[in-house]
């Protein structure tokens, strides 16, 4: 390879290096706000019927926003963006965000009226076996009366996707990245202060997401006014723009949307489990989250757009060059991670979560979900790397027909690892986890043979060396946390400022094993500013 060429893909992979580290570091700070968040949440509430009755309500809401805000329009939205962007310069970008703006406000308006009038209905789809037993009936109404309230949750946070799509295309990562940071404030503030003027507690949480989707809004608008980037709605469903984005949508929502909708079932048939269960299952899911938002999230916004005018400018060779390093940067923390996750499962969620209302026993539970879930991280971080080399070639089709496979398995994966589990261990909500970890991992292969298959990625050289320095760095990160556990093995007994100095010294200790194994396996972090 030429210098110059070398050169032309550094810089580049540096610009996504950079972009990516301004979303990790903000998307890091509202993680950690959403942690700090879960454990004002768990004393107040503990895994009760109430809590159960919260998250089905706010897991609505939060479905359909990753549908369209986070999903199907986001990755439809950005590639025909980059291409008007392309072709006719920032003007022709500006009349399209007009009229997508007139669009997608109107239907955002339309469903919200609709899903908070429809809310019982809605409650019952999603919380089937509450609605279904009578001795449920009671957490049912809770969760369809907070439903009224967290619905329109779902237009403004749409809104504010769609003002952060724009301000992504243009490059500038950084506010819509801390603009969730907003959501755990505004709840954590509900939980702490308002609580004591509602009954049941649970009622401020369902009013702060409320608040908190107007207060995401209002805190984008701006920036879209400095940038001059501000859209004038404008009704106009025939303007070319928009019916392709439209089209573009369709199969996106099931596409990239796969383990939303296979989250939601969980949720379902959680409902028919033990009361607990749901509770025991988002504490976990949060968990796996961390990683997955920090870094995969995070990797994926910034690639999405650079991929999109790759394509459009016609240049293969920097697009591989692209998913290529996307995908090695995802590795090198999905897998430390997949292991923390794993062998700390229950020390970490004692730590967090163990107060008040909360339990060692429910400690355990979560500890099983997170266990199972942690199995498909690896997963979970590829299909968000490997989707946006097909999104960014305006291909929605080939991910739908992948996901369609995957989400059927996993639906059969369920009811083969729930019904035994539940029966037999009483682990009914693992065996969830273990099937949503099963069907990542289905749909993260077939993205990836589909791109292999059409020659649109082809793995640059040096992979072998680069695995067996991530797998040697594992295994030492792994004998480490296991000394350390044989000599701390009981956690739950500690107050928590103890668990808190233990946790922080095991993290420390494992991360500080990982990366001096990489470095002493020669791995250098000029490595992922140009990779071939």
């Amino acid at each position: 390879m030429s210098q110059s060429s070398a050169n032309s893909e550094e810089k580049p992979a540096t610009g996504l290096l950079r972009g990516s580290s301004v979303v990790g570091g903000a998307t890091m700070l509202s993680r950690v706000a959403g942690l700090v968040r879960d454990m004002v949440f768990a004393p107040l509430t503990g895994a009760t019927g109430a809590a159960d009755a919260f998250f089905v309500a706010f897991k609505i809401p939060n479905f359909f926003r990753r549908l369209f805000a986070e999903g199907a329009f986001s990755q439809a939205f950005v590639p025909v963006l980059a291409e008007y962007r392309q072709k006719g310069g920032v003007a022709a970008a500006r009349e399209l965000n007009d009229r997508v703006a007139g669009a997608l406000g109107g239907t955002l308006l339309l469903v919200t009226l609709v899903g908070v009038v429809c809310a019982p209905l809605i409650a019952g789809v999603f919380a089937f076996g509450w609605w279904w037993d009578g001795a449920e009936r009671e957490k049912f109404s809770l969760a369809t009366e907070m439903l009224r309230i967290t619905f329109p949750y779902l237009m403004l946070i749409s809104l504010t996707g769609f003002a952060g799509a724009i301000l992504n295309s243009f490059d500038r990562f950084a506010v819509p990245a801390l603009t969730p940071v907003l959501l755990n404030l505004v709840l954590i503030a509900a939980a702490t202060v308002a609580a004591r003027w509602f009954e049941p507690q649970v009622m401020a949480l369902a009013w702060g997401v409320l608040a908190a989707g107007v207060l995401q809004l209002l805190f984008q608008l701006p920036f879209l006014v400095r940038y001059g980037l501000l859209p004038r709605p404008r009704w106009d469903w025939h303007y070319p723009g928009v019916r392709k984005i439209l089209r573009l949508m369709g199969p996106a929502i099931f596409g990239v949307s796969v383990t939303q909708i296979s989250l939601m079932l969980d949720t379902v048939l959680a409902s028919f489990l033990p009361t607990g269960s749901i509770t025991w299952l988002y504490f976990s899911d949060r968990l796996t989250e961390l990683p997955l938002g920090v870094f995969g999230v995070a990797v994926a916004t910034v690639i999405l757009p650079n991929l999109s005018r790759q394509f459009a400018g016609k240049d293969p060779r920097r697009f591989r060059h692209t998913l290529d390093w996307a995908l090695r940067s995802v590795t090198l923390i999905a897998l430390p991670a997949t292991v923390a996750l794993f062998v700390l499962a229950e020390p970490l969620l004692t730590t967090l979560f163990q107060r008040g209302k909360m339990t060692p026993f429910d400690m355990q539970m979560a500890a099983w979900s997170l266990r199972a879930y942690s199995l498909g991280l690896l997963a979970f971080m590829l299909i968000k790397v490997l989707a946006p080399g097909y999104f960014a070639r305006q291909d929605t089709y080939t991910p739908v027909r992948f996901g369609l496979i995957a989400i059927s398995a996993k639906m059969v994966l369920s009811l083969l690892f729930v019904i035994p589990l539940n029966y037999y261990f009483r682990l009914g909500h693992m065996g969830l986890a273990l099937a949503t970890a099963c069907q990542a991992g289905i749909n993260a292969w077939l993205l990836y043979k589909g791109l292999r298959r059409d020659d649109v990625y082809v793995p640059e050289a040096g992979w072998g060396a680069y695995l067996l320095r991530l797998v040697l760095a594992n295994l030492a990160m792994v004998a480490v946390l296991l000394t350390a556990l044989y000599y701390w093995p009981e956690w739950s007994g500690w107050p928590w400022w103890e668990r808190a100095w233990r946790m922080g010294a095991l993290v420390a200790a494992g991360g500080a094993t990982y990366l001096l194994a990489l470095l002493a396996s020669g791995l250098r972090p000029r490595h992922f500013r140009a990779t071939s």
